[in-house]
């Protein structure tokens, strides 16, 4: 792994918004921030050698445009660029193996609220073995003032999780607030209707799982606003509802095996396509 933010290019709005939050988190992190643009190949249907030489100096006038408009608003950023040939999906996924960090962009619905993620970026963000950013396109409705949302299962391990969000937090002097939701077991019945006080003690339970697992990265980022809240309900209303107000989400994707492609799970899936805000996707084991 390089010491780097690494962010995916290739001219559409969703791009260079990417561009820029990957180069605010490259000035954050201290690190250089390297631009990669992908031109496909084997292209279908075959284009002409004169027609694929007007693409490479398109590809090589966008870098160099996009690395200039980047240095004169961040001074001293070093900028690195790379031009590569082959699937986007598997070079993108190569490079963000090697960095720090990877931003890509995402594609908007215009007025409906929620956002497609093209198949490359879904495939890198399914695939690759460090963290992931996806990025709206710039106007996009994100709070000026909202602090960064980390969903959390308390029943899984993630550390990983744990430290990315803290560290993010502690460079941009954000508040953080761990969510985790929850629903009462089917073998409660109607018992929790009869009695209300079960859901609060199971949710004191919970609640109280949450804080001890934050505990030991509150203490060790004195400096950073940390809350934790246990929910009743589904964890991906819930997340999709609290990004409304953020300014970054953070979600983790455990590793699985599975037959065909890349594998994200149902939480995952809709805080990608539904918030506001960027999300940030940690792999887990």
């Amino acid at each position: 792994m390089t010491a780097q933010v690494t962010v995916g290019l290739d001219g559409s709005k969703e791009s260079l918004a990417a561009v820029g939050w990957a180069a605010t988190a490259a000035v954050f992190r201290e690190v250089p921030l390297r631009l990669v643009h992908v031109e496909e190949w084997p292209n279908t249907p075959e284009v002409t050698l004169s027609y694929a030489r007007t693409l490479a100096d398109r590809a090589e006038s966008l870098l160099r445009d996009e690395a200039d408009r980047v240095r004169k608003e961040h001074p001293g950023l070093e900028m690195l660029t790379k031009r590569a040939r082959g699937r986007a999906a598997e070079e993108l996924t190569a490079a963000a193996n090697e960095a720090d960090l990877t931003v890509l962009g995402s594609r908007g619905l215009g007025g409906v609220r929620g956002f497609i993620v093209g198949s490359v970026s879904l495939a890198v963000v399914g695939s690759a073995r460090r963290p992931v950013v996806l990025v709206r396109a710039e106007g996009a409705s994100v709070a000026p003032e909202g602090g960064i949302v980390v969903g959390v299962d308390i029943y899984h391990p993630c550390e990983a999780l744990l430290a990315f969000s803290f560290n993010e937090a502690a460079r941009r002097g954000m508040p953080l607030r761990f969510l985790h939701s929850w629903t009462l077991p089917a073998s409660y019945g109607y018992a929790a209707v009869m009695d209300p006080g079960i859901s609060e003690e199971l949710g004191g339970h919970l609640l109280g799982g949450l804080e001890d697992l934050v505990e030991p990265w509150r203490k060790r980022y004195a400096g950073v606003d940390v809350a934790a809240t246990a929910v009743v309900g589904s964890p991906a209303y819930q997340l999709v509802e609290a990004s409304q107000t953020a300014q970054l989400v953070i979600v983790g994707r455990r590793s699985r095996k599975v037959p065909l492609g890349a594998h994200l799970g149902h939480v995952a899936h809709a805080v990608i396509h539904h918030s506001p805000a960027p999300v940030a996707v940690v792999p887990l084991l």
